[in-house]
């Protein structure tokens, strides 16, 4: 529950003895208070995984009128769990026109298919570019913050994150890892994930083979890089077909092995420093393992 101030408390609550403590309550504040409350979304529809998070971190649930079919998948959303009894959408436009919004949310909301179908309608919409490093996630907390009325709620939940982000050392020493997928593809630079890498003392692969955003290294390729690490999504640390049968080739066996939840990774939200929290300590712990083998 948000931690509402002292005054606001006595004027929702009646508490007898508030006037003995709290400050006389400010009318001119508490009237743009009211007026900041009538002028917030009440029916916003999520387009994007993504927006959903976000919506569900910031906004209030009666706000939230409908989120995307891959929010309440564990798999891709992290706060799956907290979708519950909120309108899931299919890809027909008729059901945002059901809903009325009056605030369409997407990364980016106009180039979706329900989007270009609604054209003309004149619902209100707004735009949240891709995160590609921890930066553009605070942007992007910031302006889906002040679009759902609550701009203290992002404040609040970016301090959380640097809060975390700044107790967390960087054990990688340089040592170069891989961000390898399903069917060999490997994440590059200028991504989410290499920006993980970086603050945690890892240098990417691709960086060093020079390759883009979104590659493919084969196996042979792999071995002959030998990484220091190879990171995988946690779906992938058993084989379930013949995408993920390629990460558990023996020729990569030797090389340590680092897991994070693809629902962690694939969105530039909270769980940022989860992901970082868990390749950290998965970094120290191989090297506390090493240290005792070598003793």
């Amino acid at each position: 529950m948000k931690k509402l101030p002292l005054p606001f408390l006595c004027v929702l609550m009646g508490l007898a003895g508030c006037s003995e403590v709290a400050a006389p309550v400010d009318r001119n504040s508490q009237m743009a208070s009211d007026a900041g409350a009538a002028e917030r979304p009440q029916r916003i529809v999520s387009l994007n995984l993504c927006v959903d998070q976000l919506l569900l971190a910031l906004a209030d649930r009666d706000q939230i009128a409908g989120l995307t079919r891959n929010a309440r998948d564990p798999e891709m959303s992290a706060a799956a769990s907290e979708v519950k009894d909120l309108r899931i959408l299919g890809n027909a436009a008729e059901e945002i026109l059901d809903i009325d919004p009056d605030l369409v949310m997407g990364m980016p909301a106009r180039r979706s298919a329900a989007m270009g179908a609604l054209a003309g309608r004149g619902y209100p919409s707004m735009d949240l570019q891709t995160a590609r490093n921890l930066d553009d996630i605070y942007a992007s907390i910031h302006a889906a913050a002040q679009a759902v009325g609550y701009a203290d709620r992002g404040q609040a939940l970016v301090q959380k994150m640097m809060d975390g982000m700044e107790a967390l050392p960087s054990p990688g020493r340089g040592r170069v890892a891989a961000f390898y997928q399903r069917r060999g593809f490997m994440t590059g630079t200028g991504t989410l994930i290499d920006d993980l890498m970086n603050r945690a003392g890892l240098v990417n692969l691709a960086s060093q083979l020079d390759k883009p955003a979104l590659a493919q290294l084969s196996i042979e390729e792999m071995a002959a890089a030998q990484p220091d690490f190879i990171i995988l999504e946690s779906s992938t640390a058993r084989i379930s077909d013949q995408g993920s049968e390629m990460l558990h080739h023996p020729a990569l066996r030797h090389i340590p092995r680092i897991f994070l939840p693809h629902a962690w990774t694939v969105c530039g939200g909270p769980t940022y420093v989860d992901a970082a929290r868990s390749l950290v300590q998965q970094i120290s712990e191989h090297d506390r393992a090493e240290s005792i083998g070598h003793r």
